[in-house]
């Protein structure tokens, strides 16, 4: 299991994941950047990372690799000088199972000419110097994984900007199966993350069992030729936030702000054409920075349940468009549609529509994962009510991880949304109060069930990026 790279649900038991934790580029995000960076807000770093993040880290250790946290929490939680959770320091946990992206980055410098390559070309997109290169080629593997990844140098000198998205481990790539989709994005500020992500994937290791299988997006080679108009909905630019395998038989692709219908084709013809899969279905979403990718308008709860942003969730009528365009909160009636349409392997010129969000999610419960249709549950952001469905979709409130079926981590700040849930019978719990019960022996993570774990997010949830965001799971249990 060691070496298994397999996704092939939302839900299935999680087993190993890439992460990132916050990096002292967060801290360095300046007001007039932090959109141009894609931060809504700066952040106070030392918050975010010791009272917020390392508690989703504490979190996935006791589910994925109890070994490495049990009987250590409250000694780690009684040194406020350790940083805890970052690979240069000497108590780095060190998992297998829950894997931090700058221990691979650091891994892969050792050699020699992995490290001048790369190092060439991050100058090369950061415009840099000859001279930078040569200050970079000095720094150890550590230091210059910290580097590349804060912009920052060991003698504290700011040579690039942060990449501070790299949080969002979702939006690198996304297993399917054993493959694994490598992103595109489509905003300059993510395009040295998506540099350093390839190079730990063709590089590392770990992944040299599946490196046949790593699949790259094709650019659009006409795209130069293309009137000014016409470049941007032809660019071949992808994020993982906007890929979701349901079923081992059955991935979802998010055409939105972040993805384009051009990638969203090719992954479905190279996909159809390595036989990975069957079924692919496209969810074209409002191009609303409100929404941003597939994964904060919905996520899997249970195979029989769903988190779900209730405006999107259903069609609208065209009198319910009226109203809302009086009202001031629709700007015209194609803004806040929803549009599905859904492909098969084999028959590809005979694409289907389907009517809703909720449809669509629905026969994924019912005829991908065996459940009866009289079981499927929908959880509405804001339990429904308005103003709240909009408030708590935008601080994460369908944004949520499924540790295993059931077992969700999300923000501690969406109260209507946990009311929904405990209309559902699950128990909400903060996380602090369950790792104490993990560590007391009160509770086990293994017979866990029906349960919102509560995570601290005041900071975090200004990042716009929830637990799901936070995530990319290389291997998951499969469902019988």
């Amino acid at each position: 299991m060691e070496n298994s790279i397999n996704v092939s649900s939302e839900v299935g038991t999680l087993k190993r994941l890439l992460i990132h934790s916050p990096d002292s580029g967060l801290g360095k995000v300046v007001p007039s950047k932090a959109q141009d960076w894609l931060f809504e807000d700066i952040v106070h770093l030392d918050t975010m990372r010791r009272h917020e993040y390392d508690y989703y880290v504490k979190t996935l250790l006791y589910f994925l690799d109890t070994e490495k946290i049990k009987g250590k929490l409250n000694e780690i939680d009684g040194d406020e000088s350790r940083n805890f959770y970052k690979p240069d320091h000497p108590d780095y946990f060190n998992s297998e199972k829950v894997i931090e992206l700058q221990k691979l980055l650091a891994d892969i410098l050792e050699d020699n000419l992995t490290k001048m390559k790369l190092i060439a070309a991050i100058c090369a997109i950061e415009h840099e110097w000859y001279t930078t290169h040569d200050e970079l080629l000095s720094l150890s593997p550590n230091e210059l994984a910290k580097t590349l990844i804060s912009g920052t140098t060991p003698g504290n000198e700011m040579l690039f900007p942060p990449i501070p998205n790299f949080i969002f481990t979702r939006d690198i790539g996304i297993t399917i199966n054993n493959h694994l989709l490598l992103n595109k994005p489509a905003k300059l500020a993510r395009t040295r993350e998506a540099l350093l992500s390839q190079y730990i994937f063709y590089n590392h290791p770990m992944f040299a069992e599946i490196r046949k299988n790593l699949i790259e997006i094709p650019d659009n080679e006409t795209l130069f030729l293309l009137p000014e108009e016409e470049a941007e909905s032809n660019q071949s630019t992808l994020e993982g936030g906007d890929v979701m395998m349901v079923a081992k038989n059955h991935l979802l692709i998010g055409i939105s702000e972040r993805t384009s219908i051009y990638a969203a084709k090719q992954v479905i013809k190279v996909l159809f054409e390595k036989k990975v899969l069957d079924k692919i279905t496209l969810i074209k979403i409002p191009k609303k920075r409100d929404y941003m990718h597939i994964d904060t308008v919905f996520t899997q709860v249970k195979r029989n349940m769903w988190v779900i942003l209730g405006t999107l969730a259903k069609p609208h009528s065209e009198s319910e468009d009226e109203v809302l365009i009086r009202s001031g909160l629709l700007k015209s009636k194609k803004s806040e549609k929803v549009h599905l349409v859904q492909f098969r392997r084999g028959q590809e010129n005979e694409p289907r529509v389907i009517e809703s969000l909720e449809e669509l999610l629905t026969e994924i419960s019912v005829y991908d994962l065996n459940c009866s249709p009289l079981e499927v549950q929908f959880i509405y952001s804001g339990n429904n009510e308005f103003p709240f469905g909009a408030r708590e979709q935008w601080t994460d409130s369908c944004n949520l991880l499924a540790i295993k079926e059931g077992v969700v981590i999300g923000y501690d700040r969406n109260d209507k949304t946990l009311e929904a849930f405990k209309e559902a019978g699950f128990e909400a719990v903060k996380v602090a109060d369950l790792l104490q019960d993990f560590e007391a022996g009160r509770r086990s993570p293994e017979t866990i069930q029906n349960t919102f774990i509560l995570l601290p997010s005041a900071e975090l949830s200004r990042a716009r990026g929830g637990s799901h965001c936070m995530s990319m799971p290389i291997f998951r249990e499969n469902f019988e």
